[in-house]
């Protein structure tokens, strides 16, 4: 595990970016995809990302995730600055703390819904018996008691996205990174999708990062921050400036 900072206040951000940049190339092939981005993310948010393609948002959610690194700037989590981390302290930091959920699912296609869920356990080294107990349990939380030993190809895209999320979810983390989680579905299943995510947020507490194109999805946060030209742009609270 990495030692995160002890005794921190309620008050001190899980996430911070300060002045992160991101640039692709060298030379006049250079792409600067961030431009000096600040963002704070407290415990408990749900924030949603969102902007046209190639503003930012993608590239600033792969930092976040620990995916990719920053050119220049601090990303801070827990009050620990990431980029002196080692790879292995990265990949647990991923591990431990960090869930994802993608819009194309990544599940593995001939493997059952309940091995899918069990996949990031076995990684930490969870015995069987536990981690067959915790799938179980994740996969009745996200309404798909009875669909355990269903592949993925037996599953539609709704349920697939639920699958995903048992999997994200199962570990526990800190912050859920998800990645256009209803780009695949249609409005109804997008809503239940939404709607899922809000009540693991409010009920349990997992601090939520979600990119999206739609507005009637990231009206499901409690802020959307808009990024354009590698910048924000907008920051805003439930409909007011934060």
């Amino acid at each position: 595990m990495i030692a995160m900072a002890s005794g921190k206040r309620e008050s001190q951000p899980l996430i911070e970016l300060k002045g992160v940049t991101r640039v692709y190339g060298t030379g006049q092939a250079a792409m600067q995809a961030l431009r000096g981005i600040d963002l704070r993310i407290h415990p408990g948010e749900f924030v949603a990302v969102m902007g046209p393609s190639g503003s930012g948002k993608s590239t600033c959610m792969n930092i976040l995730g620990c995916l990719d690194t920053p050119s220049a700037g601090v990303y801070l989590f827990e009050g620990v600055e990431v980029g002196r981390l080692s790879r292995n302290q990265r990949a647990l930091l991923r591990r431990n703390y960090l869930g994802f959920v993608f819009q194309g699912y990544n599940l593995l296609n001939r493997t059952s819904a309940l091995e899918n869920v069990e996949l990031p356990l076995i990684y930490r080294g969870t015995p069987a018996a536990r981690r067959h107990a915790r799938a179980l349990e994740v996969l009745e939380a996200v309404g798909l008691k009875g669909w355990e030993t269903h592949t993925p190809g037996e599953l539609s895209g709704g349920q697939q996205q639920r699958v995903a999320i048992a999997r994200a979810i199962v570990t526990e983390p800190a912050v859920l990174l998800a990645d256009e989680p209803t780009g695949n579905l249609d409005s109804t299943r997008s809503r239940e999708i939404m709607q899922l995510l809000r009540s693991f947020n409010r009920d349990q507490g997992i601090t939520i990062v979600m990119v999206t194109h739609e507005a009637a999805m990231a009206a499901y946060a409690q802020r959307v921050v808009q990024f354009l030209d590698g910048v924000v742009a907008t920051d805003e609270r439930n409909g007011e400036a934060a």
